[in-house]
């Protein structure tokens, strides 16, 4: 059984969130481009170049999470190293200037639908005297910001932490760090929930956090595993979560659970 825990620190994609692939360039984001860049760049390349640059920024993401303290790009950084790179000069300044922008674009997606169980583990949490922070890499935390605003869901979290506003990329450790400090809880009473071992369970490790919490996604079964990142529990979505708060504290819902 887990100790007790202070604070939660959850992932979105894949915990809160369930986050199924999406076209790299779809049409509404490449009509969005073609408007900024007022012709100079054809649809067809606007098109290619976004679905070579899913990939390249994606091997980005996976190299750079092999590093010590791997960081967040700035927006206009992402399409000038992984789309517009080859584009004239004036297409390239517009797209800077509309970089964040096109980074919600690109980051928001229809498919988002609320993992099972997760509103009612977050609410019995919340009872229990719990802060809940979200700890999660995107290239633009807005469009996660305002979803889970969308889902009535927010007002639940005292804080949400995102790479592109904070800087630090999990498996960074200084990521968890920031967000169990802004609740004011040593991250030594937090529990960390991700569904990635080599991002969130090997930054919950990092950070010291007093458990990590794999929450299985269709993630999880891509990554390799690591006798190295052992999570401290293994969950298929809330239900679960929520069974081990109750677990950890006996039941949630009572006033002596809280801390």
């Amino acid at each position: 059984m887990l100790r007790t825990p202070r604070a939660l620190l959850l992932d979105f994609g894949g915990v809160l969130v369930d986050a199924p692939p999406q076209p790299s360039a779809p049409p509404e984001l490449v009509r969005q481009f073609a408007r900024i860049v007022e012709g100079a760049v054809s649809d067809e390349q606007i098109a290619a170049d976004l679905s070579q640059g899913a990939r390249a920024y994606a091997l980005w993401r996976d190299g750079v999470g092999k590093t010590g303290d791997p960081i967040e790009l700035p927006h206009a950084q992402v399409w000038d190293n992984f789309v517009s790179a080859t584009w004239p000069e004036s297409a390239r300044d517009a797209v800077e200037r509309e970089a964040t922008a096109l980074a919600y674009a690109w980051t928001w997606r229809a498919e988002w639908e609320v993992r099972p169980g997760v509103p009612e583990a977050l609410r019995a949490a919340a009872d229990a005297g719990l802060p809940l922070t979200v700890v999660s890499n995107t290239l633009c935390g807005a469009a996660h910001r305002d979803y889970l605003a969308a889902t009535g869901l927010s007002d639940l979290f005292t804080v949400e932490f995102y790479s592109d506003e904070a800087g630090p990329r999990k498996p960074n450790p200084q990521l968890a760090l920031l967000a169990a400090d802004a609740v004011g809880v040593p991250i030594g009473d937090c529990w960390f929930i991700g569904d990635s071992l080599h991002r969130d369970i090997a930054c919950a490790r990092r950070a010291g956090a007093q458990a990590a919490i794999l929450m299985h996604s269709p993630r999880t079964d891509r990554e390799p595993p690591d006798p190295d990142l052992i999570p401290d529990a293994t969950i298929q979505d809330g239900h679960g979560l929520l069974e081990l708060l109750r677990q950890a504290f006996g039941t949630v819902d009572r006033p002596s659970a809280r801390t």
